[in-house]
């Protein structure tokens, strides 16, 4: 059966029968990116649009084809694929995370790099985000924001943990000193005041609850904004965003402006969207995500969530803190634990406000006596040099000692950027390129032109699989004869055990490291414990930042003490012995046979080659597409599962300080009702007490034996994923049929766009 030839198209993916209206459409989609990998990307939509087509026309010979009067499984499953794929985006997400301090400078940054000098809330002298705020843009022509509220049940909770935190006895208000908890509690207090008014927090949770709030609620868990402009946009979301003071809390809400003011304890996080942009590439998400998480459980999991998802993290902190502030160090521990067990491949140090420099004091105190410096661009040129090279080295002497020297991260250029978002728009000082702002925008194009380019040849290559099966679906009785007796099948099976051991061998790696990090959390745990929960200078500001931690079980985003974790600080001398064997088990490159890459590529290898040898001899002298099907199939079989390991290292390298918390929940508890006289040591001696009882009674071998237990269903996993993978797939192209002989559509055609869509891709990807 003869059919209409595809569309001519060229030999770099053109399509010359584009009008000139939708070319000009497609290049307006890469308009934040330079010609020329504008025309790259033209060539890889082109590609990614021939593919749709192919995908499209298969799709349809094969309904008009066949029947769908007790149609076959192996025709089901074919169709389906056939229509999940040619619906599949070619590219997911990238999110890059914005991470650091209140008042770190994060808005500002973004703002700078979008282009828009006030889109999101700033100020001169005070923190403005008070929430996550994710911007992305897309092909609207209107400026878009999605706030998403804390549900009722949820809100009920919080408002009892925040009377919870607020309310002290008479006796412990007389025993505690002058300040306590000015900033932790200060928060909570501000929250309480928003919604209910002066002394808010004097009075009990259920009758919070039974009060009417000063504004009205909105029953909808998602309030929608929407403007021209980007301005009017801004104006619109910024009562919701920006950090409020406790100002006018006495009146109920009567302004409909001061009633938005009055919702952000409510606000769980901000989707915005932006017109296609000449600064952010499409497909690039932007996360600014305020302090270092949340005392609300959902906005502090979304905090989690956040680092988790980045495929990029910049920690962001001011050029004063980052030489004397310990909450950068906390952000980078946090984003190398992500790196280790979640999507992050890439981590950045952003110094913002570089620009603020004293000219007088930096001479006094500068060390290069000998090298001349004259004028403040000197000085703060000088001084960029001198952070860059300095915390390069620290981040680097951190990372090296968790990963393998050959890291990609390690071997980095640029490890540290020194910006100025205040200069980027005045250049005062400095100019627009030594604000660093547009190597930044480099920095995002260079990630989303590799994820594109990454995303496609996979989709192109799944492409090219399922019409090579299409085309050849129906074998003869013949080959499916010398397929079965070629042995294939156990030769599979085979090797999928081997593969099982040779896993079970690559983790048993970690059984050693294990056990000694056991031992020495043991021997450590009050060491953590009185790092985190006591206080050698009083305990001015702690009682209620103790109550804090234990009534979040461990975990408590302090505006004082920063992020404290005692889950993880207990559990960190097992990270410490654990990470570099985990880091080179789970590593991306090609390493050693200690690796479980190697040994999912040997096993590849091996199928694929024996795979081979079984098609030169079959009596089908033309069988060579079944080949390229096997082959083809395969790679994407193991794309599959390298993608979930990446995803499932994850429950693998957090399950230690999560089976911490959960033998501690119920002391964590208990600690929390305490009340009255010396109610901060009678929780620091529950808690503490616990720790040692719990420690001598194997609670950091239950946590080993919890982390062992993931990489068994990881390990099963992949097994099983192998084993139902590889059999339909040579189910599927063996499978033999007489009635279908006549039905099956000729798509050869549809094959051979396919394929030399793939050699273009292959020989880019070469060159």
């Amino acid at each position: 059966m003869s059919h209409k030839k595809p569309e001519c198209s060229g030999a770099e993916g053109e399509d010359i029968n584009e009008s000139p209206a939708k070319k000009k459409r497609s290049l307006d989609m890469y308009r934040a990116f330079a010609p020329k990998e504008q025309e790259l990307l033209k060539t890889y939509e082109n590609m990614e649009s021939r593919i749709r087509k192919v995908l499209n026309t298969t799709y349809e010979k094969l309904d008009h084809s066949l029947s769908q009067d007790n149609i076959s499984d192996e025709i089901k499953y074919l169709k389906n694929r056939l229509l999940t794929l040619k619906e599949k985006s070619s590219l997911d997400p990238i999110y890059i995370g914005l991470f650091g301090s209140t008042g770190a400078g994060k808005s500002s940054l973004f703002n700078a790099i979008i282009e828009q000098e006030f889109f999101l809330p700033v100020s001169g002298n005070q923190a403005c985000t008070s929430c996550t705020v994710q911007v992305s843009s897309s092909r609207s022509k209107n400026y878009e924001a999605k706030i998403h509220l804390l549900s009722l049940q949820e809100w009920k909770e919080e408002l009892k943990n925040l009377v919870e935190l607020v309310r002290k006895p008479r006796e412990e208000e007389e025993e505690e000193e002058e300040g306590e908890g000015e900033d932790d509690v200060g928060e909570a207090v501000q929250k309480l005041r928003a919604l209910y008014g002066r002394d808010a927090e004097n009075r009990f949770a259920e009758d919070l609850l039974r009060a009417k709030p000063l504004v009205n609620i909105p029953a909808a868990k998602c309030i929608r904004l929407e403007g021209a402009q980007a301005k009017e946009l801004s104006d619109k979301l910024d009562p919701y965003v920006r950090c409020q003071s406790d100002k006018d809390e006495e009146a109920p809400a009567l302004d409909e402006e001061k009633a938005k003011m009055r919702l952000w304890p409510l606000i769980k996080y901000v989707e915005v969207t932006i017109p296609k942009s000449d600064m952010i590439p499409e497909g690039v998400v932007f996360m600014d995500v305020p302090g270092t998480g949340d005392y609300n459980s959902k906005r502090d999991e979304m905090w989690k969530e956040s680092i988790n998802k980045c495929s990029v993290i910049w920690i962001i902190s001011d050029i004063e803190r980052v030489l004397g502030g310990k909450v950068h160090e906390v952000l980078l521990t946090e984003s190398i634990k992500a790196y280790q067990g979640g999507m992050c491949n890439d981590i950045a140090l952003v110094v913002t406000k570089s620009d603020k420099l004293h000219l007088k004091e930096y001479l006094r105190e500068r060390k290069e006596k000998n090298k001349p410096v004259e004028t403040r661009h000197d000085a703060i040129l000088e001084r960029n040099a001198s952070v860059k090279k300095k915390k390069k080295k620290g981040m680097k002497t951190k990372l090296g000692r968790i990963l393998p020297s050959d890291s990609e991260i390690l071997n980095k250029a640029d490890l540290v950027y020194t910006v100025s978002a205040k200069d980027y728009w005045r250049e005062k000082y400095i100019t627009k390129e030594e604000s660093e702002i547009p190597k930044l925008r480099e920095y995002v194009r260079n990630i989303c032109l590799k994820e594109k380019k990454k995303l496609l040849v996979d989709y192109v290559t799944e492409a090219l699989s399922i019409v090579l099966l299409a085309e050849n679906f129906n074998s003869t009785r013949d080959m499916v004869d010398h397929y079965q007796q070629s042995g294939l099948e156990g030769f599979v099976e085979d090797k999928i055990k081997a593969l099982e051991k040779e896993i079970e061998k690559c983790f048993a790696q970690l059984e050693q490291p294990l056990n000694e990090g056991v031992k020495k959390a043991k021997l450590s745990h009050q060491d953590a414990f009185d790092r985190l929960l006591t206080r050698d200078t009083g305990y001015q500001g702690f009682h209620m930042t103790l109550k804090a931690v234990c009534q979040k079980n461990g975990v408590y985003a302090s505006r004082v003490f920063a992020r404290i974790d005692l889950n993880g600080a207990l559990a960190q001398p097992i990270y410490d012995k654990i990470d570099p064997t985990f880091a080179n088990i789970f590593r991306i490159q090609k390493g050693t046979r200690a690796s479980l890459k190697p040994c999912l590529d040997i096993f590849q290898d091996s199928v694929q080659e024996k795979i081979s040898e079984v098609v030169k001899k079959s009596p089908v002298t033309s069988d060579h597409c079944k080949l390229n099907f096997f082959t083809e199939e395969t790679n994407i079989i193991l794309r599959t599962i390298e993608r979930e390991i990446v995803k499932k290292k994850m429950a693998v390298y957090q399950s230690l300080p999560l089976s911490i918390q959960s033998d501690l929940k119920p002391y964590y508890e208990e600690a929390a009702k305490i009340q009255g006289p010396r109610s901060c040591q009678r929780m620091q001696n529950i808690v503490k007490e616990n720790i040692k009882k719990k420690a001598e009674d194997g609670m950091f071998e239950k946590a080993k034996e919890e982390m062992k237990l993931r990489l068994q269903e990881l390990k099963d996993y992949i097994v099983t994923k192998l084993q139902t993978d590889i059999s339909t797939m040579l189910k599927l192209a063996l499978s033999h049929r007489e009635e279908l002989t006549e039905k099956l559509p000729d798509l050869q055609e549809e094959y051979q766009e396919i394929e030399g869509i793939h050699k273009t891709l292959q020989r880019k990807r070469r060159s």
